[in-house]
């Protein structure tokens, strides 16, 4: 018989994304956002403290860059998640990190990840102090590094990390344990 643990939800894994944004006098800002996710092949949906530097800034240029945090970047990824750009306004420089302007929106790419998608708003909702935003991914930039054969990100290489938010850790994705659209062919058979 399972047990009532009382415990907040449970839904693994949380990503670690570094949201990458300017501000109205063009300097750099990155955060660390575990509650986001894909919503089909070119979208992305968020959950943002409307309080965060990042939530104003993406407000402001409708623009930003989407990072995958890893366990390389693990890090810079928890420094930009417990140092608020509203207390610390270089806190890129800080981590250490070099940036360069995306090519394809107004925000920052941030070269220490291998993984960046450059996104642009297509909603903002607000509530209860939380801004949810959906964007539009319109170009993904990927160190040749984490590509497979096929020109394809190959997590194994890339080894992104996530937000367990039971234990307040980070975990690696692990190893390739299936076939999507393949293995579960086996119970009509």
């Amino acid at each position: 018989m399972k047990e009532d643990i009382k415990s907040k939800i449970v839904i693994a894994p949380l990503p670690v994304l570094i949201l990458g944004t300017y501000d109205a006098d063009g300097n750099p800002d990155a955060m660390n956002a575990a509650w986001g996710t894909q919503c089909g092949y070119e979208e992305l949906s968020l959950l943002l403290d409307g309080g965060h530097k990042t939530t104003a800034n993406i407000r402001l240029n409708k623009q930003f860059t989407v990072a995958i945090g890893t366990v390389d970047t693990l890090v810079m990824c928890d420094y930009f998640g417990i140092v608020s750009g509203n207390k610390i306004p270089d806190k890129i420089a800080r981590a250490g990190a070099t940036v360069v302007k995306g090519e394809h929106v107004n925000a920052p790419v941030i070269e220490q990840f291998p993984l960046t998608m450059e996104c642009e708003v297509i909603s903002i909702e607000d509530y209860d102090g939380d801004a949810r935003i959906t964007a539009r991914v319109v170009n993904v930039l990927a160190d040749p590094s984490i590509l497979n054969e096929h020109g394809k990100v190959d997590y194994g290489k890339l080894r992104p990390i996530t937000f367990d938010s039971e234990t307040n850790t980070y975990r690696e994705l692990g190893a390739v344990v299936g076939k999507a659209y393949h293995d579960g062919t086996a119970i009509s058979k």
